[in-house]
């Protein structure tokens, strides 16, 4: 399998089934909130990634963190950050379970993995790769020397800061660009930990190379996000394990940022759909066909027509199993699609042509989709309706006939003439 490796700007080729376990690790969110729909997006990259990688026959462990000490949860809950953010990684998991497509092998929390990050800062200091300065530690950036490599961002002014980035205390850096990997305790933060520094907190880089590491080793496959973090996170990373001699991620993945009313959905714009809202509303089946429908890498727009046109063709999913199977089409299709560079898009036209129900089911399955391939039993009493409109039309009663028919679609059913011994189909209006 070739995916595009973001570092390199090329296609990257994966190993071969057998030859090598693949680790996936993928940055999870920050949770202060309820997360958006374009948080769900990086996770639902990464379970399908995955579950592409095993029917292909790898040995994958999939590894999402879960950011759970942060600036941003500090402000939002003065003296009481822990509590909220136990709260809202609860929510997180709640969340996307929703969508049905499982769990990641290991979803550890920064707050769980502060003797690795302590033991990582302590060997990048006696590399001389990070030094203290009142309390907090900083990495030197000018020694690295491959700083900007990932991003194409070196010495230019911009790459000095950059706004996603948390707080810190420029007038203890030896360097504008330097950033920091402890922070020292601050008055009204409700958390801290002891370390060689004094008592304080990791930040935020800090916390992915060392759970990175702790779950998958020195070295691994994949690592995954969305393209937000190319800068200053992912390049800070690749300083942070680097610097300290491990070789980190072989390719570099970035997904597209999902796109309300022409700009990106943040919390900070306040133009947000939480993820359970959109489920909510549209269903779970809905939103992964709308995920389908963009290529991992691109933008994907987020709007009531995008909505609508994944909702009609989920439909169409479902049409094709209410009809006889038909032979045609086969996996070797979608193989191609998905082997390169994982055209999710391309897989979905595929499976569109396909008539096959046990074709089609296996590849909806792969995605999550399989209750596509459902068929929903009517209630007994929209069934006994349906009996008496058949026997009035049979009669000759057609307003009858139109009456039943009218009070089957108001509760939410429509009723289909159909060769057979019953004379009719119920299937339920999406």
């Amino acid at each position: 399998m070739r995916l595009y490796d973001t570092a390199t700007r090329a296609l990257a080729d994966l190993p071969e089934p057998g030859e090598r376990p693949i680790g996936m690790y993928f940055c999870g969110p920050t949770v202060y909130q309820r997360i958006h729909v374009g948080n769900a997006r990086p996770f639902v990259v990464s379970m399908w990634l995955r579950r592409w990688l095993q029917e292909q026959g790898h040995d994958v462990t999939l590894v999402e963190n879960i950011t759970d000490i942060n600036d941003k949860i500090y402000r939002a809950a003065p003296g009481a950050s822990a509590r909220l953010a136990a709260d809202a990684a609860r929510w997180y998991v709640e969340d996307t379970d929703l969508l049905g497509l499982g769990r990641p092998d290991h979803e550890p929390l920064a707050t769980g993995t502060i003797p690795e990050i302590v033991a990582l800062i302590e060997e990048l200091v006696r590399r001389e790769l990070a030094y203290e300065a009142g309390g907090d530690v900083y990495f030197r950036v000018g020694r690295f020397e491959d700083y900007g490599r990932l991003s194409g961002r070196h010495d230019d002014a911009a790459a000095t800061r950059n706004p996603s980035e948390e707080e810190e205390q420029s007038a203890l850096k030896e360097d504008p660009r330097d950033f920091a990997l402890w922070k020292a305790h601050k008055e009204g933060e409700d958390t801290w930990w002891d370390s060689p520094w004094g008592r304080g907190r990791p930040g935020w880089h800090i916390e992915c190379s060392a759970m990175a590491e702790k779950y998958l080793g020195p070295v691994f496959e994949i690592h995954g996000g969305g393209l937000d973090l190319i800068f200053p996170h992912h390049e800070n990373e690749i300083a942070q394990s680097r610097g300290a001699g491990r070789e980190f991620a072989r390719i570099w993945t970035h997904n597209g940022m999902l796109r309300f009313a022409g700009e990106k959905m943040s919390k900070s714009l306040g133009n947000v759909v939480t993820l359970r809202d959109a489920v909510e509303e549209w269903g779970r089946e809905t939103l992964l066909v709308l995920f389908l429908g963009a290529h991992w890498r691109k933008p994907m727009d987020y709007s009531d027509e995008t909505l609508a046109a994944a909702k009609a063709r989920a439909d169409g999913f479902r049409e094709v199993f209410r009809n006889p199977s038909e032979p045609g089409g086969s996996w070797e299709q979608l193989v191609d699609a998905l082997e390169d560079d994982f055209n999710t898009p391309e897989a979905l036209a595929v499976m569109h042509e396909w008539r096959d129900h046990d074709l089609l089911r296996r590849a909806l399955d792969l995605f999550g989709l399989g209750s596509l391939a459902e068929q929903e039993s009517a209630p007994p009493e929209l069934d006994e309706l349906a009996r008496r409109r058949a026997e009035a039309r049979t009669g000759g009663d057609y307003d009858e006939a139109d009456r039943l028919r009218q009070e089957i679609e108001a509760s939410g059913w429509e009723v289909r003439d159909v060769a057979g011994d019953s004379g009719y189909r119920l299937v339920p209006k999406r």
